[in-house]
């Protein structure tokens, strides 16, 4: 995952930092000339407010509401503003959808080979847009998953990330994975810590350290 800075002027860098606490999600897009046609919702605690910033900022020409509840809005719109789909057309790599905006950052999911990703992201440096890499996810031609950790370990980390242990904030304490892998709390973490040591030597370093 890889987070842009959005220049000022995109209508929805100014209306996400508008609204800094909002996700805004560009579910699917399409350019057409001069102009582009998109579906996107925005999550927030005032969905109707975020809707109508939207409706209303200058760059939106057409907008239509298609659904709005107590925390989300969804809408079809016609954008004077191509910016993404200009970058997309000078970058290696189309991003994938949805395209998160938070508080003036995308958020872009890529998938490609690891040199096409290190073309996109010089072409990103190139822009001058500040950026953030989140996070790069390499397979290797071994099952890499299987030989880098225990069962015990493998199975301690997917519950973490299904469960939402690594999320910000967390959506399950430790005690809670601990019950749902059925170990008391501090075999959990010693699992936890030996598994995420793991991986992250062999991600920084390449090398597979001791069980």
């Amino acid at each position: 995952m890889l987070r842009i800075e959005l220049p000022e002027d995109y209508w929805v860098a100014e209306v996400s930092r508008e609204f800094p606490d909002a996700t805004f999600r560009l579910l699917s897009g399409v350019r057409t000339d001069d102009t582009a046609v998109e579906l996107g919702e925005g999550v927030a605690e005032e969905p109707r407010e975020v809707s109508e910033a939207v409706a209303e900022h200058p760059h939106i020409t057409d907008y239509q509401r298609l659904e709005l509840t107590e925390d989300r809005s969804l809408a079809k719109y016609e954008t004077t503003d191509t910016g993404l789909y200009n970058f997309v057309e000078d970058s290696s790599l189309p991003p994938e959808f949805p395209v998160v905006v938070r508080d003036g950052w995308y958020e872009l999911d890529y998938t490609g080979t690891r040199e096409e990703f290190d073309t996109l992201r010089a072409g990103v440096e190139a822009s001058g847009f500040r950026h953030e890499l989140v996070s790069l996810v390499e397979t290797a031609g071994r099952d890499t998953k299987n030989e880098l950790l225990t069962e015990r370990q493998r199975e301690m980390l997917e519950a973490a990330l299904r469960e939402g242990y690594f999320e910000v904030p967390r959506d399950c304490t430790l005690a809670e994975l601990a019950d749902e892998i059925g170990v008391d709390k501090s075999t959990a973490s010693g699992v936890l810590r030996r598994g995420e040591a793991r991986v992250l030597r062999w991600f920084l370093t390449g090398v597979d350290g001791e069980r």
